[in-house]
């Protein structure tokens, strides 16, 4: 009974939040976050550790909340296309006449009314729109990211094989994030130019795979190698420069280019600024222990990661509806 107790006493013990110099190795990244780490905790404790205070918290929360926040313009821009908006009114059309019938039985209200004198379910207005499947890859290659980035600091404190495993994940939804954010622009920019379309997405996609890869090996995705990282990552992104001067000779004459530009540039800012405190650990390294729970440079790098996909959302859409309004043959 008593080394019963014992075990359950220590295990306890062993899920309590420790300082930094109690880390294991592995776990040791940031040597000016002082306290309030979580370590080999099982997983059922670190899931619902997403509901406690440690210094992973708001890593956590500043990706979850992006990540919602993508899922939520995924749906909206789902249920916006034509075919399935048709498919979703041919589910709940007959659910909905079965109830307005059932309740003009007991009374005679407008809605029922009118809902009982329309003559069937939703169908979508004709015309021509550029294809949507470039938003999706970019809708769907940030929340990867950003859930992926979640759940990363919320389970690399179960264990060692676990966080190599996490970490590696986390920096491939990063290249994917920055791979996906391509399509959008390029793809709309490009459309009436199919060759230069497949050239630039060909050469992002393989340019993120070749990242992917690398940091695939376990000496490169170490603490140590941090800087390198950033810089794969801030060259993948720069690598866009090419395709936006062009991008900006072809259009030139397009009065939306300034707006998009003005866009892409908060992005990279965005992007940029969020590197800079990702690299430097500015500003928990200027007062160690002061900024462990809230304010130290991960949390805010996670902001600036979320504003940019934003910014880019914006011109995404912009390009969007441009291409839905200009068509080839218009330059023809």
């Amino acid at each position: 009974m008593e080394e019963k107790k014992e075990g359950r006493k220590c295990k306890k013990k062993n899920l309590g939040l420790v300082n930094y110099e109690e880390l294991p190795n592995y776990m040791k990244d940031n040597e000016y976050i002082l306290h309030y780490y979580r370590v080999e905790w099982p997983l059922k404790e670190a899931f619902l550790s997403v509901f406690s205070w440690h210094n992973e918290t708001l890593n956590v929360w500043t990706h979850f909340g992006g990540f919602f926040l993508f899922l939520g313009l995924t749906i909206m821009h789902l249920v916006e296309m034509p075919g399935v908006l048709e498919l979703l009114s041919r589910i709940f059309w007959p659910l909905l006449l079965t109830s307005s019938k059932a309740s003009y039985k007991f009374g005679n209200s407008t809605m029922t009314t009118a809902l009982l004198q329309m003559p069937g379910p939703l169908v979508p207005v004709s015309g021509t729109q550029a294809n949507r499947w470039p938003l999706f890859v970019f809708l769907g290659g940030s929340m990867f990211c950003l859930l992926t980035s979640s759940l990363c600091h919320l389970l690399c404190c179960h264990s060692q094989r676990l966080n190599h495993f996490l970490w590696r994940l986390d920096y491939g939804g990063i290249s994917i994030m920055i791979v996906a954010s391509f399509f959008p622009p390029i793809y709309y920019i490009f459309q009436c130019e199919p060759l230069f379309q497949v050239l630039y997405l060909s050469a992002i996609s393989v340019m993120g795979i070749l990242v992917v890869v690398t940091l695939l090996s376990p000496e490169l995705s170490s603490p140590a190698f941090r800087k390198l990282r950033a810089m794969l990552f801030l060259a993948m992104g720069f690598s866009g420069i090419i395709p936006a001067v062009h991008a900006l000779v072809v259009n030139w004459n397009e009065p939306l280019r300034f707006i998009t530009l003005a866009y892409e540039l908060a992005m990279a800012f965005f992007y940029g600024t969020g590197t800079f405190f990702y690299v430097s650990r500015v500003p928990e390294k200027w007062k160690p222990g002061s900024f462990d729970m809230a304010g130290h440079s991960h949390q805010i790098f996670h902001v600036f990661v979320v504003a940019g996909a934003i910014a880019h959302y914006d011109a995404a859409m912009i390009f969007l509806k441009w291409r839905d309004t200009v068509g080839c043959n218009q330059f023809q």
